[in-house]
């Protein structure tokens, strides 16, 4: 463990050690406690932001600024303090009146790999009375995991892309036992953050896919409802409804993407409906989607035969421009 400076605030620590908060001020009546507001926080480093928050909460709010320390648990830890982040502070400020301060880390962009996960933990420096580790063990404690975040550019998501699909898994074409597709995305001419994916997963079937909350932890896709990706008839062999499968981003599981590293994480929800009405539900299903380059999916097409996108741009001697 890294041995640190104790900047505790005299006049905040005393109080806390003799009084406790003025029950006037109390955002509620009851014991005060100050802990992270999470086991786990998660932080994305972008290059131009300078700082991400890892909250810390009090159970109530006084009439007196408590400042406390922050120490760095090296224990466990893959990040490198000082190499892919730094505190900006060793201390967090909760101000009077509230019940909440920041500890704000900056990480350093050009030190973090697009593939990296890193982490580290934090303790906070506080007196054994306001610690509440009889109710919830280790609120002192949080794991902090912070990821590079890539400017947000739709293009990323557009071109060439790897489809590997559980539904492919689960219902082959009798054609093509392959459950990993190559298919080809672009732009929605109208709608803003849309990209179409054509022939997804099954030829002649295109579904549309929106790309939000693209500072976030956690960009999120979402996908309109009841959008048909092929027939009941070529998949089941049978007609259990309309003879449409329908499909849209499942509600139980997360849906996400990532920039840097030009890929999604799709769960589908599929089911059927009979003219509307609800007929059943087929499953939840993962999917993953990796772009890649012109020059790697005319190789994928030449020397795995990877179905799908049956497009004259991947023929090793079409004569066009390379470039997409």
């Amino acid at each position: 463990m890294r041995r640190i400076t104790k900047m505790l605030c005299a006049a905040g620590f005393a109080g806390i050690l003799a009084t406790g908060c003025n029950s006037e001020n109390m955002a509620y009546s009851g014991a005060e406690y100050i802990m992270f507001a999470d086991t786990m926080s998660t932080g994305m480093v972008f290059l131009d932001e300078a700082y991400f928050s890892v909250p810390v909460a009090s159970t109530v709010a006084c009439d007196y600024d408590r400042t406390f320390a922050v120490e760095v648990i090296d224990q466990g830890s893959n990040a490198i303090e000082g190499y892919h982040y730094r505190l900006k502070s060793n201390t967090i400020t909760i101000k009077a009146g509230e019940r909440s301060a920041n500890v704000e880390v900056a990480g350093y962009y050009d030190h973090i790999q697009d593939t990296d996960s890193l982490g580290f933990k934090l303790r906070l420096i506080i007196p054994d009375q306001i610690r509440w580790n009889d109710l919830y063990a280790d609120s002192d404690l949080t794991k902090v995991v912070f990821y590079k975040g890539c400017d947000f550019n739709l293009d990323t998501f557009c071109g060439w892309c790897v489809v590997t699909s559980l539904f492919l898994y689960d219902y082959p074409s009798a054609l093509d036992t392959n459950y990993q597709r190559l298919i080809f995305t672009e732009k929605h001419p109208t709608e803003p953050n849309t990209i179409i994916l054509h022939d997804f997963l099954y030829d002649g079937y295109d579904v549309t896919a929106r790309l939000v909350d693209e500072k976030s932890t956690t960009p999120r896709i979402e996908m309109d409802e009841d959008q048909v990706f092929s027939n009941e008839q070529y998949v089941f062999g049978q007609i259990n409804a309309d003879d449409k499968i329908l499909a849209t981003v499942s509600p139980y599981y997360d849906s996400y993407y990532n920039t840097c590293q030009k890929s999604m994480s799709l769960w589908l929800y599929v089911y059927l409906k009979d003219v509307g009405t609800m007929v059943g539900s087929v499953g939840h299903y993962y999917n993953v989607l990796e772009w890649v380059t012109l020059e790697e999916a005319v190789r994928l097409k030449k020397e795995e035969n990877m179905s799908g996108a049956r497009d004259p741009r991947l023929d090793p001697d079409y004569p066009g421009d390379p470039e997409i």
